[in-house]
C-alpha cells in the first residue's frame, strides 16, 4: 500500500476515533432500533432482499425499522449460512478497498459496542490479542485510535490463571503482538437476534428459495438488494467473486480463556471465546469445497491446543464457510435490473460480514435517496 493510502487510512481512523462522526442529524445508535437517518425518509416500499446471512439480516432491520414491507428470499438462513460459520470477531479482514472498509467497519463497530449492552444480542466486548510468527508485527493505523497497544508475548498476558502463564512459554513462536479491545458476536445468539428484530419491525423471511437471475423476484417488489455472499458469482456472472473457504472447530468453552487469540501468518489459527463454547480456526484456502475436511480439524485443534498449551478438546462440532472475496472490491452500489427495477447490490465482503454489515446496510439506505 502507499504511504499516500496510509496516510488516507490513518486520517480517516482519526476523524472516526473523534467520536465516531456521524451525518448531520443521525441518531446516535442502530442498538435501540432507531436507525440512523442522515436525512428523512418515509419509506413506503415493497423490498425484497436476497441473502439471508449477516447483511442481508442487517440491511432487513434497517429497512423495516424505516417502514418498509421487506421481505428477505434465501436458499438457506440463519445459522445454516456462511455467517453462521463464522467466527465473527470485528476486525477488518480479507476485503478490499481498504478505503471502504474502514470507515464501513468504524461505522459498524460502534453499532456493536451500542449492542453489547443488550445481553440478549449475543454481542460483547472482548479483548483481541493479534500476534505474529514471523517477526515484527505492524499495528494497523485505523486500530491505533482504538486504543490498539503493542504486547510482548512472553509476558503472561492474554490467558488467566495457569493457563495464561502456560501462554509465556508461546515466545517461542510468537515473536510479535498487538492487544485491542473489539466486538464478538456469539453467531449462535446474535443471528438469531438479528433475524427476531426485522420480523419484530414486520419483515418476513422466505427459506428455501432458490433465484437463477434477480429478475425472478416477483414484481411485487419494486426494490431488490442483492447480499447473496458468495452466490452473487453465479446469480450475477460476477467473476471477480471467489470463495475463500474456512474451516472452524467448535470445542467446549475453555474457562481460563479471557481473549481471542489471532494469529494471521501461516499457520492461521484463532481461538475465539464464545457464550457456550469456544471457536478454534481456521483456513482461508481459494476453494469451493463446503465438505469438512476431517485431517484439516485434527491440525486446527493440534495447532490452537498447543499455542494455548492445554490438552486437545474434544471436538462439538466442525464447521465450513466461503467468504466471498471480490478481487476488484465490496461491489456496493445501485443499479438497473433489466425489467427496469431498482437494485442495489452488497456483497463481496470477504472475511468482513460481520465487520462491515451496519455500514454497508447504511449505505444500502443511503441509496434510497438518490
Amino acid at each position: 500500500m502507499s504511504g499516500q493510502a496510509y496516510t488516507l487510512l490513518a486520517d480517516l481512523a482519526r476523524t472516526f476515533a473523534r467520536g465516531r462522526a456521524r451525518p448531520p442529524g443521525a441518531s446516535k445508535n442502530l442498538a435501540d432500533g432507531q436507525a440512523i437517518r442522515p436525512y428523512h425518509l418515509e419509506m413506503n416500499r415493497n423490498v425484497a432482499i436476497v441473502g439471508a446471512g449477516v447483511s442481508g439480516l442487517t440491511c432487513g432491520v434497517m429497512l423495516a425499522e424505516r417502514g418498509c414491507r421487506t421481505t428477505i428470499f434465501a436458499k438457506e438462513s440463519g445459522q445454516q449460512t456462511t455467517s453462521g460459520a463464522a467466527a465473527a470477531l470485528w476486525f477488518p479482514y480479507d476485503a478490499e478497498p481498504a478505503e471502504k472498509v474502514i470507515p464501513w467497519a468504524l461505522q459498524t463497530f460502534d453499532v456493536f459496542v451500542d449492542l453489547a449492552r443488550i445481553p440478549r444480542s449475543g454481542v460483547s466486548m472482548i479483548e483481541l490479542r493479534q500476534f505474529s510468527r514471523a517477526g515484527r508485527i505492524q499495528i494497523p493505523d485505523w486500530a491505533i485510535p482504538l486504543g490498539a497497544q503493542a504486547v510482548i508475548p512472553s509476558f503472561p498476558s492474554v490467558m488467566s490463571s495457569e493457563v495464561e502463564t502456560s501462554l509465556a512459554g508461546s515466545s517461542s513462536f510468537f515473536k510479535s503482538g498487538f492487544a485491542l479491545t473489539v466486538p464478538l458476536m456469539d453467531t449462535t445468539i446474535y443471528l438469531d437476534y438479528v433475524a427476531n428484530r426485522f420480523v419484530a419491525a414486520g419483515g418476513s423471511i422466505a427459506a428455501d428459495t432458490h433465484f437463477e437471475r434477480l429478475e425472478g423476484v416477483d414484481r411485487k417488489f419494486d426494490l431488490v438488494i442483492n447480499c447473496a455472499g458468495i452466490g452473487a458469482r453465479d446469480l450475477m456472472q460476477d467473476r471477480e467473486l471467489e470463495p475463500h473457504r474456512g474451516q472452524v472447530a467448535v470445542v467446549p468453552r475453555i474457562e481460563r480463556l479471557s481473549c481471542a487469540v489471532v494469529c494471521d501468518d501461516a499457520p492461521l489459527m484463532y481461538a475465539i471465546p464464545r457464550t457456550n463454547d469456544c471457536v478454534f480456526g481456521g483456513t482461508n484456502d481459494l476453494s469451493s469445497e463446503l465438505a469438512v475436511d476431517p485431517a484439516t480439524t485434527t491440525r486446527i485443534v493440534g495447532e490452537c491446543s498447543h499455542v494455548l498449551q492445554i490438552e486437545k478438546p474434544s471436538v462439538l462440532a466442525a464447521r465450513v464457510g466461503l467468504r466471498p472475496f471480490r478481487k476488484s472490491g465490496v461491489r456496493l452500489e445501485r443499479d438497473r435490473l433489466r425489467d427496469g427495477r431498482t437494485v442495489i447490490h452488497n456483497y463481496g465482503h470477504g472475511g468482513s460480514g460481520f465487520t462491515l454489515s451496519w455500514g454497508c446496510a447504511r449505505e444500502v439506505v443511503d441509496f434510497l435517496a438518490l
